[in-house]
């Protein structure tokens, strides 16, 4: 019988790459404080929603994991380079493990359902749909060009929905069922605004995704995963690459303009020199050791200063409200 090593907390952590959760908790604080602007925060919802989402970025990363390691064609990956198979763990376990983090996110989402609406149940569906597709299947969806856009998509604008969605007293979808009628609502105007207040998590999240299918692609090609790099080459992946930080930028410049967010937001752009070092280490070197981390080091600077920015504005605001109750 093989023996397999046990699963401690580092190796957990390695499991779940720490640092990438982060970037799954960064579009909610964001979603959350965005939240915030139009009204007093249910913090109830929040909490629940916190775990949920939470536990579900373990989960989409552990199932991952585990996923690639059985469908590895190359076995010196999967020997040597999945944590499955370098650390000697029980893949059977780990699915285990995964299954309870992805249990966990259904009954938070249901508890949410039950507390806000049943358009919820069809939001929160199709992201766990995603999750668990993503690379589980005959045809995953991580073995198509299409990563960048669901990366960008579900973990930037859905969460950011979603975390604004539970704190609104009339959330902007609604789905209404009764034994004798079926109606939906969706307020497209909200849907719209937040798709541009969340754009530069969008893009910045898409491009995380994209520098690592860029680091991946020989190993990818091995594994019969033909991801959007391999389809763009690596030399125009590489051209293309520097433009999607301008493009974040200039989608907040974009809504601060349009009124859509605080005008602090604006001194966001001062993390430009940073991002632009990160992304010059980056083009020279394209290695998941070395340089990937550096993609999501811009992601994590620019949300962070996007919270943070909104929380000051948030300040600012209740300074003028107290300021004019005085007068």
């Amino acid at each position: 019988m093989k023996q397999y090593a046990r699963l401690t907390w580092p190796l957990f952590l390695e499991l779940i790459r720490l640092p990438a959760k982060l970037a799954s908790l960064l579009p909610f604080l964001f979603g959350v404080s965005y939240a915030a602007l139009s009204g007093p925060l249910n913090w109830g919802n929040t909490l629940v929603y916190l775990v949920g989402q939470m536990s579900i970025a373990v989960f989409v990363t552990g199932f991952n994991n585990v996923q690639d390691f059985y469908k590895a064609k190359d076995v010196e990956y999967r020997r040597t380079q999945n944590i499955i198979g370098r650390a000697h763990l029980n893949p059977r376990h780990i699915l285990a493990l995964m299954g309870a983090f992805l249990t966990v996110a259904c009954l938070a989402g249901l508890v949410l359902v039950w507390r806000t609406n049943l358009s919820l149940l069809v939001i929160g569906g199709a992201g766990i749909f995603v999750a668990i597709f993503y690379t589980f299947g005959p045809v995953p969806l991580s073995r198509m060009p299409c990563g960048e856009l669901l990366a960008g998509l579900c973990e930037g604008f859905g969460t950011i929905f979603i975390a604004y969605f539970v704190n609104q007293v009339h959330p902007p979808a609604r789905l209404m069922l009764s034994w004798s009628q079926f109606s939906g609502h969706l307020d497209l105007a909200v849907t719209l605004r937040l798709l541009v207040v969340a754009l530069p998590i969008v893009i910045l999240d898409g491009t995380v995704m994209f520098a690592d299918n860029i680091c991946d692609l020989d190993q990818d090609v091995k594994n019969q995963r033909f991801t959007l790099p391999y389809y763009l080459t690596k030399v125009q992946a590489l051209r293309i690459y520097p433009w999607l930080p301008v493009a974040a930028f200039l989608a907040l410049v974009v809504g601060v303009a349009a009124g859509l967010l605080p005008w602090p937001l604006v001194l966001t752009l001062l993390t430009g020199p940073i991002v632009a070092r990160n992304t010059r280490g980056f083009l020279a070197k394209q290695s998941k050791a070395a340089t990937f981390g550096l993609a999501i080091h811009t992601l994590l600077l620019v949300a962070a200063a996007e919270v943070g920015l909104l929380w000051v504005s948030l300040w600012l605001r209740s300074g003028v409200i107290f300021g004019n109750l005085i007068d």
